[in-house]
C-alpha cells in the first residue's frame, strides 16, 4: 500500500494552471525515459542513520510486508520525480 501524499494549498494552485497538453508531454516523455532504461546495477552504500529513525522505517516496513530498502528507494525515486515536476512546472515544493 501506498502512502498518502499531502500536498501544500500553493502546489495545489499551480497544478491548476498545469494545461492538458503540459501533463500529456510530462507523461509520454516519462515512458519514454523509463522504456529506454537499461537494467542499473545497484551499488553498496554506507549512510548514518540514526537508530531510532531507522528502526521505525524497518518496523512500518515489516508492518506492510515489504523489504524497508524497497521503500526507500522508492523514496527517493519519488523525490527525484517530485524535482522534476517542480522544474517543468516551475512550482515550489514547499
Amino acid at each position: 500500500m501506498r502512502p498518502v501524499q499531502y500536498f501544500t494549498d500553493g502546489y495545489l494552485e499551480q497544478c491548476k494552471k498545469i494545461k492538458p497538453e503540459q501533463v500529456l508531454q510530462f507523461l509520454e516523455d516519462f515512458r519514454e525515459l523509463q522504456k529506454s532504461r537499461k537494467p542499473v546495477k545497484s551499488k553498496l552504500i554506507s549512510i548514518k542513520i540514526p537508530e531510532d529513525l531507522l528502526e521505525s522505517f524497518k518496523e512500518k516496513a515489516n508492518h506492510e510486508g515489504r523489504p524497508y530498502q524497497t521503500i526507500i528507494k522508492e523514496l527517493m525515486r519519488e523525490w527525484l520525480k517530485l524535482l522534476i515536476l517542480s522544474f517543468l512546472f516551475e512550482f515550489p515544493l514547499v
